[in-house]
């Protein structure tokens, strides 16, 4: 008769073991930090103060914000047909009908909370921005002015080309006078060289409506 075999398993060896030595230190870190903010609270109590919870670090690689590079279009989707899964989320979080943000995963209904989103604290965070604006320098906004003046000036000299819509809606006028003034001519000298002058009746469609 064969011998039992020796095992060192039991019925709970499936059962997830824990580190002791590491939830531990977890909760001393924990402890440690809950009697900084109760020091804090008492002290800010003491002087009259509100407390304020101290704010997340920013990340090292963020970068301050910066204005949009290209026009933001959010009529893109007009008059297009677009396929939604049977199992699309019908709230805000995950991609589903409406503007889609790639970098939050989330969908908005109205071009206008798609656009506040873009300008929230958690889009830049997301995007690795730290919602700060850099001020700029003295010698920056004279460089600015100079490139505005100098694109201005270029624009200028090249103004012979480029008329504005009254000066060409002016233009147009006085090309149709002569229009109709040649073809009021060529109509007359047809009619002289018929016998009796009466001519060739003639109809031109001119804006709509007819000449004789």
């Amino acid at each position: 008769m064969a011998a039992p075999s020796k095992s060192t398993t039991s019925d709970t060896s499936f059962r997830k073991t824990w580190d002791r030595a590491e939830y531990a230190a977890k909760a001393s870190e924990r402890e440690a930090a809950e009697r900084i903010e109760s020091k804090a609270r008492h002290e800010a109590k003491l002087l009259g103060k509100k407390y304020h919870a101290p704010r997340a670090q920013t990340p090292p690689d963020a970068h301050e914000t910066a204005s949009r590079t290209s026009r933001l279009n959010v009529s893109a989707n007009v008059g297009k047909t677009s396929l939604v899964p049977a199992g699309a989320p019908t709230g805000k979080r995950g991609r589903g009908a409406g503007f889609y943000c790639a970098d939050c995963d989330l969908t908005y209904k109205d071009n206008l909370q798609y656009v506040d989103h873009l300008n929230s604290r958690q889009h830049l965070a997301a995007t690795g921005q730290t919602g700060e604006v850099r001020k700029a320098t003295l010698e920056e906004v004279k460089e600015r002015l100079e490139w505005l003046a100098r694109k201005k000036r270029e624009e200028m000299e090249g103004v012979e080309n480029v008329v504005d819509l009254g000066k060409r809606l002016e233009v147009r006028a006085q090309e149709e006078e002569k229009n109709r003034e040649e073809k009021r001519r060529k109509r007359n000298e047809k009619r002289r060289k018929t016998e009796g002058g009466t001519g060739i009746k003639d109809e031109d469609v001119v804006s709509g409506g007819i000449i004789c």
